[in-house]
């Protein structure tokens, strides 16, 4: 009888044991994929213009890319209407006119903006002497880009693009004279960024570290594809953040 006990003892004791681990197992859940409906909007860096003058792949490609191999995101739909040679006021008039623009910012979980560089090379090589006169136009109208986007879809997730030197082949006197245009430009459009509760991405320090190779071409701003990738990594490292 005592040795009975001691039996249904120990089968009672693994009974526990192995009713106890189950339930271990069972809590295990896959991470469901979060849908993405990426947007971009912008210059000739969101088109994807070359060294060369042709379109091809731009960083905004190469995001899209990141979102369809990532398992942590799904991408439903890319948009992107990035058009070569495109100022801040004709990014504004799209964002307030354009019916095709705004039902896909409506719908839009990730939005990439570049805007503003094209408002001051043209002041450069129209009347340079008044080239600072574009920063705080380029501030205005990203001010309405960014507010019209957030009436329209409050809850999409905006990430705006700062500028990278493109003048790294100009005598070292033009570009001392350049830069400060250019630091001035990339604040104002942090600045306005970070009022909106949307994300700034610098692009000048990591571009300069290679600027030779990322801008290839003496004659043409463009970047080459490895530029356009180093740019894609640093919007995806606040993208994948969030």
């Amino acid at each position: 009888m005592n040795h009975l006990k001691k039996v249904i003892g120990i089968l009672l004791a693994i009974t526990l044991v192995v009713g106890v681990s189950f339930p271990v197992n069972a809590t295990k859940t896959t991470t469901k994929a979060k849908t993405v409906d990426y947007v971009a909007l912008g210059d000739s860096l969101a088109a994807g213009i070359t060294p060369d003058g042709i379109l091809d792949y731009s960083y905004t490609d190469y995001v899209a890319s990141k979102f369809e191999s990532s398992k942590l995101y799904k991408l439903v739909d890319y948009d992107n209407f990035g058009v070569s040679g495109y100022t801040s006021v004709q990014l504004k008039n799209d964002v307030l006119k354009s019916s095709k623009i705004r039902k896909e910012i409506k719908a839009a979980t990730h939005i990439t903006i570049d805007i503003g560089a094209n408002d001051l090379l043209a002041k450069l090589k129209t009347d340079p002497a008044t080239a600072v006169e574009a920063i705080p136009e380029v501030s205005a109208n990203l001010q309405t880009i960014l507010s019209t986007i957030d009436q329209l879809n409050p809850k999409v997730k905006v990430y705006v693009m700062g500028y990278y030197n493109p003048f790294v082949y100009y005598p070292q006197e033009q570009q001392e004279a350049m830069l400060p245009l250019l630091t001035n430009l990339n604040a104002q459009i942090k600045s306005v960024a970070q009022k909106n509760k949307d994300t700034y991405v610098a692009t000048d320090v990591v571009i300069q570290k290679k600027a030779k190779t990322y801008l290839p071409n003496p004659n043409n701003i463009h970047l080459s594809k490895s530029g356009y990738k180093v740019i894609a990594n640093e919007f995806w490292k606040v993208i994948y953040k969030k």
